[in-house]
């Protein structure tokens, strides 16, 4: 009987086990349904294997057409899968598959026609002559290597890992940020609301054109003054005084802006129709040219970006063949050495670079996100930087030229002829020079359209980097619908604009270009480099680094990213405090009541990203301290935005002493 029991209880036992293997089994099939169902991966870091169906941190699907490299990834390299909500890194291949450029040239023009933009052709010239001519670039290029060339590739990198735009990549980085990728597009809308205008005054130049002659070429018209003077080379009849106005003055003060009707900020005055027309025109180009993606725009890109090289070749040719060019060149290069002793060359120059290439506006980060994963940024970064600074160092010839001939016509040095900045160097002194060229309605032509496209490409960028981001952040609501979007984005452009076309316009414009995209973008860079290299880890993001190009980034990027990157923002910041610029503009001086509101619109933006950060705090669960120590992701503990979090904050200064070591 015992023996018999004894059998009967090991086979109830063995029934029990068998029964017990079943339910594990149906439990675990049912755990991989709705895992694949629901997008969810398994919690805690693994090893880079390339499971189908599975996503390294960075968020690309393992089953996209990738190199065969990628399934020899390095262990650790950021490798947790994570069960985020949409645009995280925890998503399935469900998903449906990330656009891509066309050609590598496509991404290639795309970023250097960013980079090259309006500023390339007036600011640089100018400011090389007014700290040393060739004496200024020492600095400059210092701060390039130090400085502006570490921020441009570490924003391609990070862009072509995490394969997001600048909302939804913190996500993945350090999720109490966030805000930055708002700050970053509300200051992109600043942006497009007044850099458009400047485009507007160009077509209607270009328009102009087509008369029998030049419109700013004669004083005969409705809306010259009795101080308009005409000069040329040959008579030298004419005396110029300091009340004497030129032809292209006028017409640009009087005809296209028409400022002598608004008194001030204070009376805007009416909408110019024509304008209002030509900016119409502008923002119908833009939207044809990014309704699609960058299928399209990589393709448009290839005429905006090479065409502003051939005219700018065009007119250097030209300009060397007039008479007094060597005086400009002289004026421009020569260098005063004593001017490197002054603070304020430095931080012209890490201005200048800074917002030459074009870190911080979200436009390298949505254009290398579009990138395949072992795209090699690493060249593309120093090739484009390289070609940016050479186009300024090239536009300053371009445009001290012409100046060396005004110089020459007016009997005059050149240090007179050229104190306009800005658009007044564009519209006022090369469009004179133009007037008075042989073949002047050709060289007009070409040049307005190189101003037009120069401007383009860097709309294109602007306003792309905040249509990646938002449907990146939000996909289930417009990733279906982005032509709607696009064109709504468009219109809200279109409409904030408004205010730059009225007759007091272009107060608006210097506005917004002294305080919307000053020290505000550039605190937020700062925000974006010390969560990158303190928060995430520098260690972390260069094996990351790794993990797309096969290489290790060497100590030289990690000390700059570490700490001479921050220091180099700082630099800029305090320097804007400190010496706050004195807005003016023809006879205008901006009343004290227009720093506040100048102020006020630069935080609007900024903002954003204390706001997030306090309301990422109210939203976590646990203590303060738990919630401050755990804001990045890996950890074990943290779940804040539903990711894995670690602890990086409280272990970065071993992290930044390792990594420098390594």
């Amino acid at each position: 009987m015992n023996r018999g029991s004894e059998k009967d209880e090991e086979e109830n036992d063995k029934r029990a086990e068998e029964e017990d293997k079943k339910k594990e089994e149906g439990s675990q099939q049912e755990k991989g349904r709705l895992m694949l169902a629901d997008g969810l991966a398994e919690k805690g870091p693994k090893p880079l294997s390339f499971v189908a169906g599975q996503r390294v941190s960075n968020g690309l699907p393992s089953t996209a057409p990738q190199s065969p490299t990628e399934t020899t990834g390095t262990p650790g390299a950021g490798s947790q899968d994570t069960a985020s909500g949409s645009g995280g890194g925890g998503q399935m291949s469900l998903e449906r598959p990330r656009e891509t450029w066309s050609k590598k040239m496509d991404f290639l023009l795309s970023v250097i026609g960013y980079a090259v933009d309006l500023g390339n052709v007036w600011r640089f010239p100018y400011i090389c002559y007014q700290n040393g001519g060739g004496a200024f670039l020492l600095p400059y290029m210092l701060m390039a290597v130090f400085g502006g060339v570490p921020l441009f590739y570490m924003e391609l990198a990070l862009g072509q890992f995490h394969r997001s735009g600048c909302i939804s990549i913190w996500k993945h980085i350090c999720p109490i940020f966030k805000g930055i990728g708002f700050a970053i597009c509300i200051i992109a809308l600043y942006i497009a609301f007044y850099y458009n205008t400047i485009m507007a005054w160009s077509l209607y130049y270009l328009l102009s054109c087509f008369r029998p002659t030049l419109p700013w070429a004669s004083c005969s018209n409705s809306w010259n003054t009795a101080n308009c003077k005409v000069y040329t080379y040959t008579d030298r009849n004419v005396s110029w005084s300091n009340s004497s106005t030129s032809p292209a003055e006028e017409f640009y003060t009087r005809q296209v802006l028409q400022v002598h009707l608004s008194p001030g900020l204070h009376q805007l005055g009416s909408v110019s129709w024509q304008l209002a027309l030509c900016l119409l025109f502008i923002f119908t180009i833009v939207y044809f040219s990014i309704w699609k993606g960058v299928k399209t725009s990589g393709k448009v890109v290839w005429v905006t970006a090479t065409f502003p090289y051939l005219v700018l070749l065009v007119l250097l040719v030209r300009g060397c063949t007039l008479p007094g060019a060597w005086r400009g060149v002289v004026f421009y290069l020569q260098p005063d050495w004593q001017k490197l002793l002054s603070t304020t060359v430095w931080v012209d120059a890490a201005a200048q670079i800074f917002f030459s290439l074009g870190p911080g506006f979200g436009v390298l980060l949505a254009f290398a996100s579009y990138n395949p994963f072992h795209n090699n940024c690493y060249k593309d970064a120093l090739l484009t930087s390289s070609v940016n600074c050479l186009t300024s160092f090239l536009s300053g010839f371009v445009i001290f030229t012409v100046l060396g001939y005004m110089a020459e016509m007016r009997q005059q040095d050149v240090s007179a002829v050229a104190k306009d900045a800005g658009p007044s160097l564009l519209f006022i002194i090369y469009a004179e020079a133009i007037a008075n060229m042989p073949a002047s309605t050709f060289f007009a032509v070409i040049f307005f359209l190189m101003l037009i496209m120069l401007g383009l490409d860097s709309t294109f960028a602007g306003l792309e980097g905040v249509i990646t981001a938002m449907i990146d952040e939000f996909p289930q609501l417009l990733a279906k619908r982005r032509k709607l979007f696009v064109f709504g984005l468009v219109c809200v452009c279109y409409l904030g604009a408004l205010s730059t076309l009225t007759y007091g316009g272009a107060y608006v414009v210097k506005l917004f270009e002294e305080y919307a995209t000053g020290p505000a973008v550039i605190t937020v860079v700062l925000l974006e480099v010390i969560a990158v290299s303190w928060f995430y880890g520098t260690d972390r993001f260069c094996r990351d680094v790794q993990l797309m190009l096969g290489i290790y980034p060497g100590w030289f990027w990690r000390v700059c990213w570490v700490a001479i990157c921050p220091c180099f923002l700082l630099f800029i910041i305090i320097s804007f405090l400190a010496f706050p610029p004195e807005v003016r503009l023809f006879d205008y001086q901006y009343p004290a009541w227009t720093n506040v509101l100048g102020y006020c619109i630069g935080v609007s933006s900024f903002i954003c990203v204390p706001t997030y950060m306090v309301y990422y705090l109210c939203r976590a669960k646990g203590s303060f301290k738990q919630v401050h120590l755990y804001l990045t992701p890996d950890s074990p503990q943290g779940h804040l935005q539903g990711v894995n979090q670690a602890p990086y904050f409280s272990l970065f200064l071993s992290d930044m002493a390792h990594s420098l070591l390594i």
